[in-house]
């Protein structure tokens, strides 16, 4: 009967107060509080005191009268609210909330839940004071105390235990949850700073619950575009993955949550730009009469008839102009939420500052799982404009602990998210997203004095991003351009480094000019740097472009090789910052040419992944090489520098970097391009490799190991003396320089490049491969043309619709060789050394006449010769290399002539001379004499150095050569007729009687030979 009593005591006091003001109250106005006296308030008390002892006994037993009486305690105090003074009810409450205090046995906590929802489910908890006139929202901390007592337990298992018995949240559907929700919402937005403060001096644990139920007011009220996305290709944002979740309404909504909801979509509109996404006012024409339902009323009546079971199918069954306005509704509510929660991290980071309040400060959890949780969702412009304010400040408060590397999971996140937004079509987020960007720059100069980290956790999360965004997009016509995605993109990193429009984004954005100022404690300087950021700016670019050219090739990489090894080229350089990566796209590379048979190349590509494993244990100091090991490995792939092995700590983020590079990782690389070499038969350089090795085996005492790698030493030492001794000199590759001429070719337009092709590859080979990569390039206004010739190209006299390829064999340049020199080239790699096969520089002879013809007479032919320097060494990593330099020396007739007899005694001399290695003697090689001595002075074919009389030592052209000209023709000359006359004399030592005709042979077209020189050279007979 208890509640009978109450029910008539609050009547009688809702007579009361009727009765007093009834009629001096002006019309229009509210009844003011009842203020009740001394002594009928004490009497309340007493009877409300007996009432709950009741209640606290019997609960204990678990009566259902006792839940009965508690509810009607609670109602008994939700209408005195609107009768009595109530900081006189908030004295009820304090005194029920002081009888069970604490966690309690379930049934008695279950009583106070219930007692507090039904005491805050009041129209007007929100507004009212607290218990004394400096205290407001009593209520509203009473029942978020309460709450974090219920779901605050150290032990998960026992905190899912007393949600389970408790209705209050984890145990409600999707739609009560954002009820539940939004009362929380309500309650922390009108609580005063002391009192949110207060919330967060409890404990850890509660302030992380704190913070867990804001992360649930994101989840439960996120909006997606249902038809549009910022980001192209992002089928996120698709309706068809909304999946079964509730739709966000209730037909069930109290007045107070009633009262948050219309006031979410009722935002004024401030101005959207194109594109924008901004707050929303209904459109009045959608509230029109016509219209048979409310919004309200049709939510309502959809689920009554459970047609809205999922969000999608609810949208279908709206009208279109409802749901329109759901959509603005949902909207407009979300940005309100998130908003909301932003202030809060705000309050929260600044109350964090001091120290004042109890959460992690090792990493600020917290704070990073609700950025991230706001970065990770669709926002609305009217967001982002709230939201760099508060991230730059929040940066330079925590900046230490954010930028830290126990953070690195959550800074990476940031970059990411950061470069999404770079993405974005409306061009006010994007430049926003740039100063984020910004933003985290000038952290990295203050807390590091430089940019190294970030560059490597940019590049990583550009990486990431790159398979999310499409970067190219198909024209009319079918090929591949670049997308519009790519194109913001770039334009974003390009403003990242702009200093000029950097200040104007500043002030748009609502930071202070000095936002990214990088002044360090104790220090009046500004480190902030313009060129590194730009360093950063363009290591960014690159990884873009890299990436968007390996894209725009997709559908030619199976025919064009060299292009497809290029681009993976350029990523792996790229992404040289980061091992993990550099590796894979090296890797990938290495796969590309083995398929090619491009052993050399392929092997490089292994020595190079050695060297980025090699450098980073040596960075560590934990490996048995050193910086000397590092260096002879350069010697063989120059491409392995320093600059990685100064970032390869700065990698370690998140599962990248050296911390996964050892030992053992590099031996199997090192065997690899050993293996890889053996194929290539460039065995110099794997007995280099194999000198890497040993060091390894020998550290482990692996004599197994260092057995097979000292026999496999021996057998490439044999090796290496068959090349040697053979012959035949040994070639390991030819050469080709290829010019480009024609807009089709698009970047390679106008540039040489020089080829590296197995040996057995001849000009007609190369010619008829480029043919057919490039002929599948040429649409209906262009064809291709192969020049066939060396000559020089102007390229302005070339025809517009016609794509030229110059396609000229070119010899490798040894490195002491004398490039001036007359002398022909065709024995000038055989006096080398076959442990000198790193070339970059190669050239070509171009005969032609000053006339204007390319062949003439021996007293007209000149000669040009072109050497090409290319931008790397061969073997690289790379099929082709770039021509950077080309310089050119031309040699007149006669230079021409005495360097063809000089080319002819140097070949005889080195017949001559050359040891038999097979017996140790320094006898010259018969049949290889013979051969040489019988082009040189049979009569029959010796009409090259007789021509070389006739024309410049007889009749007007001797007039014109200049005396030094003639007597080093004359030497030349006489010269060549000496080495004959020995070689003669050593050929008759070692022939036999098989032989003596031939020898015969030569003795007399040797004198036939002196005979006819004599009429240009008196002095000759004296001389031989």
């Amino acid at each position: 009967m208890a509640w009978f009593f109450l029910e008539l005591i609050v009547k009688s006091m809702a007579l009361e107060q009727n009765r007093l003001f009834y009629h001096s109250l002006p019309s229009g106005e509210d009844i003011p509080p009842l203020q009740l006296k001394e002594g009928v308030f004490r009497c309340i008390m007493q009877l409300y005191d007996c009432l709950l002892t009741e209640v606290h006994e019997r609960c204990k037993k678990g009566l259902s009268l006792a839940k009965r009486l508690n509810s009607s305690l609670a109602f008994f105090c939700y209408d005195l609210l609107s009768i009595i003074e109530p900081r006189q009810v908030f004295e009820l409450v304090s005194l029920y909330m002081d009888k069970f205090a604490g966690v309690c046995q379930s049934v008695l906590h279950d009583c106070k839940l219930t007692f507090l929802q039904i005491i805050c489910d009041h129209d007007l908890f929100v507004e009212m004071p607290g218990r004394d006139p400096s205290d407001r929202n009593y209520l509203s901390s009473v029942l978020i105390q309460e709450i974090f007592l219920t779901l605050d337990h150290d032990d998960l298992s026992q905190r899912a235990k007393i949600l389970d018995e408790m209705p209050v949240f984890y145990n409600l559907n999707a739609v009560e949850k954002r009820e539940v929700l939004i009362v929380i919402l309500q309650i922390v937005r009108n609580l005063d700073d002391p009192s949110l403060v207060k919330a967060w001096q409890q404990s850890i644990a509660r302030t992380r619950l704190f913070f867990k139920l804001l992360e649930e007011c994101l989840l439960h009220f996120e909006h997606k575009k249902p038809a549009d996305s910022l980001l192209l290709g992002c089928s996120s944002r698709s309706p068809d993955n909304e999946g079964h979740a509730s739709p966000k309404y209730s037909d069930r909504l109290s007045p107070a949550i009633n009262t948050y909801l219309s006031e979410a979509s009722r935002q004024e509109v401030r101005g959207t730009p194109e594109n924008g996404y901004l707050w929303h006012r209904v459109s009045p024409q959608l509230s029109s009469p016509n219209q048979p339902y409310s919004l309200r009323e049709a939510l309502a009546q959809a689920q009554s008839s459970r047609v809205g079971a999922t969000t999608r199918a609810l949208r279908e069954s709206l009208h279109p102009i409802l749901r329109q306005k759901l959509e603005v509704w949902e909207e407009n509510l979300s940005t309100a939420i998130s908003l909301q929660v932003l202030k809060i991290i705000d309050k929260f980071s600044v109350a964090a500052a001091s120290q004042s309040i109890a959460t992690d400060y090792g990493k600020l959890d917290c704070i990073t799982s609700i950025l991230m949780g706001l970065f990770s969702r669709y926002q609305s412009l009217a967001f982002w404009k709230a939201f760099f304010p508060v991230f730059s400040h929040i940066f330079s408060v925590h900046g230490a602990t954010l930028m830290a590397r126990d953070n690195d999971r959550f800074l990476k996140q940031v970059a990411f998210h950061l470069l999404r937004l770079a993405v974005f079509r409306n061009d006010s987020i994007r430049r926003r997203a740039v100063l984020g960007l910004q933003i985290l720059v000038r952290n990295s100069f203050y807390y590091f004095m430089n940019t190294t980290r970030l560059r490597v956790m940019l590049t990583i999360t550009l990486s990431e991003l790159m398979s999310d965004v499409q970067v190219s997009q198909m024209r009319p016509n079918g090929s591949l351009e670049e997308s519009g995605e790519a194109r913001r993109l770039r334009k974003s990193l390009e403003e990242m480094a702009d200093q000029s429009t950097t200040i104007k984004l500043i002030n748009d954005c609502g930071l202070p000019g000095n936002a990214l100022e990088a002044i360090p404690e104790c220090s009046t300087d500004n480190i902030w740097s313009w060129s590194e950021v730009k360093y950063l700016s363009d290591s960014l670019l690159q990884a873009l472009d890299a990436g968007l050219e390996h894209a725009l090739l997709a559908s030619i990489m199976t025919v064009d090789r060299y292009a497809a090894a290029e681009s993976y080229y350029k990523l792996a350089m790229a992404y040289a910052s980061v091992p993990d990566l550099h590796i894979m796209w090296l890797l990938h590379l290495c796969d590309a040419h083995q398929e090619m048979q491009s052993w050399a190349e392929a092997a490089q590509c292994a020595v190079a992944v050695a060297g980025v494993i090699m450098q980073a244990l040596v960075g560590r100091n934990d490996a048995v090489w050193n910086r000397e090991h590092v260096a002879s490995l350069r010697k063989i792939c120059p491409m392995v520098s320093s600059a990685v092995t100064a970032e390869a700590s700065a990698a370690e983020v998140e599962g990248y970097g050296a911390s996964k590079l050892t030992v053992d990782s590099a031996v199997k690389y090192l065997q690899l391009a050993n293996k890889l070499f053996s194929q290539a038969e460039l065995y110099h350089f794997c007995a280099n490799i194999l000198e890497l090795i040993i060091p390894v085996h020998k550290s482990r005492r692996a004599y197994g190991q260092l057995a097979k790698c000292h026999t496999s030493l021996a057998s490439i030492y044999d090796s290496i003396l068959e090349q040697e001794s053979s012959p035949i000199p040994f070639i390991d590759a030819t050469y080709y320089r290829v010019g480009f001429y024609g807009n089709r070719f698009g970047k390679l337009d106008r540039k040489e490049y020089v080829y590296r092709e197995p040996r057995d590859v001849r000009l007609g080979d190369i010619m008829e491969k480029l043919s057919h990569i490039y002929e599948s390039r040429m649409d209906g206004s262009h064809t291709l043309h192969i020049i066939p010739d060396s000559r020089q190209v102007n390229a302005e006299e070339l025809q517009p619709d016609v794509c030229y390829l110059q396609i000229t064999a070119v010899d490798p340049v040894m490195e002491d060789e004398d490039l001036g020199s007359r002398r022909e080239r065709i024995f000038s790699l055989s006096t080398g050394s076959v442990r000198a096969r790193v070339f970059d520089r190669f050239l070509f002879d171009t005969p032609f006449t000053k006339n204007g013809k390319t062949q003439g007479g021996l007293e007209d032919q000149w000669k040009r010769r072109t050497v090409l320097q290319t931008e790397g060494s061969f073997p690289a990593l790379v099929n082709r290399l770039l021509v950077v330099k080309s310089e050119s020396l031309e040699f007149s007739p006669v230079e021409n002539a005495i360097g063809m007899i000089e080319t002819r005694t140097a070949a005889l001399r080195n017949e001559l001379e050359e040891p038999r290695s097979s017996e140790g003697d320094h006898l010259p090689r018969l049949q290889s004499l013979q051969r040489i001595l019988q082009g040189s002075v049979a009569v029959q074919v010796n009409s090259g150095v007789l021509s070389v009389c006739k024309a410049f030592l007889s009749g007007e052209p001797a007039t014109r050569l200049r005396s030094q000209e003639l007597q080093q023709l004359i030497a030349a000359l006489l010269e060549f007729m000496a080495v004959c006359k020995r070689a003669i004399r050593v050929h008759f030592r070692l022939i036999g009687e098989e032989d003596q005709d031939f020898h015969t042979q030569l003795v007399n077209g040797f004198q036939s030979l002196t005979a006819e020189l004599s009429h240009y050279i008196p002095a000759i007979l004296s001389e031989l």
